[in-house]
């Protein structure tokens, strides 16, 4: 991977920490252990559990010893389910490092319809790409997609710590990291096609849950957060911005990331003397 993301400077505002994000990981790692375990049988759960297209839409049905559940719900649980430890790893490092701040700009539980929300249409794109497809989809890439789009659309100038191909640190501003991966996956889809068939990614669910962040995330997030760190004609409503409690107004994000406006100190008077412990001047 040419730009790997190993953390972001980009601190917390509204939530204390990311219990979705952390409940997420422990999730996909606990499901990918019970699918490690089942050894010879894990077929039969990636069949069962992971997104058929041409089962959804009819074209084609699962011998009923591999049918688990209805086909419709497989968009959600192909979700936690993973190919390999590296398919694995990948996703649950760029869940750590973007989703606590797409979870505290829009709060625990709207995070976690957005998170599934974006799954389901990243899915729902692949499958509509390639109706009549027998490799089943695995996996919390689409999901995950959607998050980056939406901390692209939050935070464009939090600074991102990266690993130019995967050796090399860098120091580097969301927007390119973010602009570059999106980038990447149009690239990797016009050279291998939809291509369901042959396995492989599935890129155009990828690319849905991306854009599918991008938009979501702005009915979903809290009302006094601002889009694209606050810059311009998207800084902070003063109406809306009563709504914030007092402590969280005084650390409210200025344009530049990673720092905070200050409290401003009240001016002191030339006359002005401290009076003793008696009261007198």
């Amino acid at each position: 991977m040419a730009l790997l993301p190993i953390k972001d400077d980009n601190p917390l505002n509204r939530i204390q920490f990311q219990y979705v994000t952390v409940a997420l990981i422990a999730a996909c790692v606990a499901v990918f252990l019970w699918e490690v375990s089942l050894g010879d049988q894990r077929g039969r759960a990636i069949f069962g559990f992971g997104h058929i297209p041409a089962v959804l839409f009819g074209a084609r049905t699962l011998p009923p010893e591999l049918e688990q559940i209805p086909a419709w719900l497989t968009l959600v649980t192909s979700m936690f389910l993973h190919g390999g430890w590296l398919h694995l790893g990948f996703n649950m490092l760029f869940l750590w490092v973007f989703g606590d701040n797409v979870e505290d700009a829009l709060g625990h539980f709207r995070y976690l319809v957005f998170y599934v929300l974006c799954g389901v249409i990243g899915t729902l794109l692949h499958a509509l790409a390639a109706p009549d497809s027998t490799v089943p989809l695995v996996g919390a890439s689409g999901a995950i997609s959607g998050v980056l789009g939406a901390y692209l659309v939050l935070h464009p100038k939090a600074r991102l710590l990266v690993l130019f191909m995967n050796i090399i640190p860098l120091r580097l501003p969301a927007v390119l990291v973010l602009l570059f991966w999106i980038g990447s996956q149009f690239f990797s889809l016009s050279q291998s096609g939809v291509g369901a068939e042959t396995g492989g990614t599935a890129w155009l669910a990828h690319i849905g849950g991306f854009i599918a962040g991008m938009i979501l995330v702005v009915p979903f997030r809290r009302k006094s957060v601002p889009l694209f760190d606050g810059i311009g004609r998207f800084a902070p409503v003063p109406e809306l911005e009563l709504v914030v409690d007092e402590e969280e107004n005084r650390h409210r994000r200025s344009i530049f990331p990673n720092t905070y406006l200050p409290e401003p100190e009240r001016p002191r008077s030339r006359h002005s003397v401290i009076p003793d412990s008696d009261g007198r001047r």
